[in-house]
């Protein structure tokens, strides 16, 4: 009989690492981001047969091409940071707020509401106090909403904060057939109601903001009571409760804090940005700050960082689409791989792979 005794086994399995020091995390980054630049560049060639340095170039043209798409570029990067910092505190609280988007939304038409309806009826710095307290109140009900009903009633909230958004988009078609009595449903902007211009940027103020929001929730996280609470709310709801912490109140709380910060997002874009809204005025920000933030891991500046790859690699798929006059599928597939190897990096970032012979493991 054949002895097996001696026989050596190997297996594979992924093993939890501990930190990554930080200037590994950022080499292995460059060098994900380097790798999809070669693999974006190959899929160029062969699906387009131009060259992919001119179309990194174009990339490059599109958000840093002239000064007012510098600004443009600093401006989409603010209100999807804004967004970003939004979701933040519900997701770490582990409450899948999905429901940005409609949150955005439901302040972009408050704030316009105070413009349609108290514009060039009182001073301007009492219509820009008003637009501010509309928006974030309109923010913080539709975000309460979901949250009393997880709080007390344990609902899903995922299906309950998505179809919110549904419900935000008609609202917003609905009243805009209600303002524009032409039946276009077309609100022509109001700049003259809006946020002034400082140093003759229109966008400034918005980044600024943003800037402010960025450091304050940074702060609230890591370094209050409450932003103790959501992490151990998140981590187990049943050491939250032995410790003595109010799980409704933290959740309640908490989406209050989201809902501002959405509300303040649709206040940035209407008041400071478009000066009027429609049902694409948030375009899909809301969903895209779930990415955000889950690869910044909660922390708000690195989501500054996140923010600026996204919009930059939006801008730039833009640009290309233009001057080589190709589908914006193909902008979009470059697009798309990078932010692939970009994801797939922070697998190698949390895990390794572990050989174990006979039992034995060997990195």
């Amino acid at each position: 009989m054949e002895n097996t005794k001696n026989k050596k086994s190997f297996s594979f399995h992924i093993v939890k690492r501990e930190q990554t020091v930080w200037y590994k995390g950022l080499a292995i980054r460059a060098a994900a981001v380097l790798l999809a630049l070669v693999v974006s560049g190959i899929v160029i060639t062969l699906l387009t047969d131009k060259d992919p340095l001119a179309v990194y170039k174009s990339m490059w043209s599109g958000a840093f091409g002239m000064d007012i798409r510098i600004w443009s570029l600093f401006q989409d990067v603010a209100i999807l940071l804004c967004i970003s910092l939004a979701v933040t505190p519900a997701f770490k609280m582990k409450f899948w707020n999905i429901g940005a988007e409609g949150q955005v939304l439901i302040g972009g038409l408050a704030t316009v509401s105070v413009m349609m309806f108290l514009g060039g009826k009182i001073p301007l710095p009492l219509l820009l106090i008003i637009m501010v307290v509309a928006s974030i109140l309109a923010g913080i009900i539709w975000a309460v909403i979901p949250a009393i009903f997880k709080a007390y009633w344990n609902t899903n909230e995922t299906l309950f904060t998505l179809m919110m958004n549904y419900v935000a988009i008609q609202l917003v078609s609905y009243f805009l057939k209600v303002f524009v009595k032409t039946g276009s449903g077309v609100l022509f902007p109001m700049p003259e109601f809006g946020f002034p211009v400082l140093f003759n940027q229109p966008y400034l103020l918005n980044i600024i903001i943003v800037v402010a929001l960025t450091v304050a929730v940074y702060i609230y996280l890591k370094y209050t009571k409450q932003g103790y609470e959501i992490s151990v709310v998140g981590e187990s709801q049943n050491t939250a409760n032995y410790i003595g912490i109010n799980v409704k109140k933290v959740v309640i709380r908490t989406l209050i804090v989201s809902g501002a910060l959405c509300g303040i997002a649709g206040l940035l874009l209407v008041g400071g940005t478009n000066h009027t809204i429609n049902t694409e005025t948030a375009g899909g920000r809301g969903f895209t700050a779930i990415m955000v933030s889950w690869l910044a891991k909660f922390n708000p500046f690195f989501m500054v960082v996140t923010s600026f790859i996204i919009v930059f690699l939006q801008k730039g798929a833009q640009q290309v689409s233009t001057d080589f006059r190709l589908p914006q599928a193909i902008s979009d597939i470059v697009t798309g791989i990078i932010l692939f190897f970009i994801i797939g990096c922070e697998f190698f970032l949390n895990y390794k792979i572990v050989k174990s012979q006979n039992g034995k493991e060997n990195d």
